[in-house]
């Protein structure tokens, strides 16, 4: 009986391990096919951004990626802000630790702000560069 219950945890701990699997390989595909349509885009477990353009697209992602997701103009930014541990970091000493976030300050008081949170300090320093350099143009 301990080894019908032994192997009966391991078989659903597989099917767990299979359904996850399979939950994240949709989430890529649908990025991948969402993705085409950009210059520049991004992947990661708590955000998907986009920029054609000057138009930048975010999300959350999912098994499928919804049609309308917010979107808004970088010449409507008035500052782009990295932010980890929601404290405003310089981009030359950047911390080993934290929560990234890019925070899109608009020109426009009724806009207010949006952010956009990433995984990895250093990615997220990347794409605050790229989208500075992007604004200037």
């Amino acid at each position: 009986m301990a080894r019908g219950l032994f192997w009966l945890s391991l078989l659903v701990v597989f099917f767990i391990l299979a359904w996850s699997g399979w939950n994240e390989y949709q989430k890529l595909e649908a990025y991948r096919q969402w993705a085409e349509n950009f210059d520049q885009a991004k992947y990661d477990i708590y955000a998907i951004i986009g920029v054609k353009g000057k138009e930048i697209t975010w999300g959350k992602p999912g098994r499928s990626i919804p049609d309308t997701l917010p979107k808004f103009l970088l010449t409507d930014v008035d500052k782009i802000d990295l932010l980890v541990n929601d404290k405003s970091v310089d981009l030359g000493n950047l911390p080993n630790k934290g929560k990234p976030v890019i925070q899109f300050n608009f020109s426009h008081q009724d806009q207010g702000s949006i952010k956009i949170p990433f995984t990895e300090i250093d990615l997220a320093a990347k794409w605050v560069k790229y989208l500075e350099n992007l604004r200037k143009v």
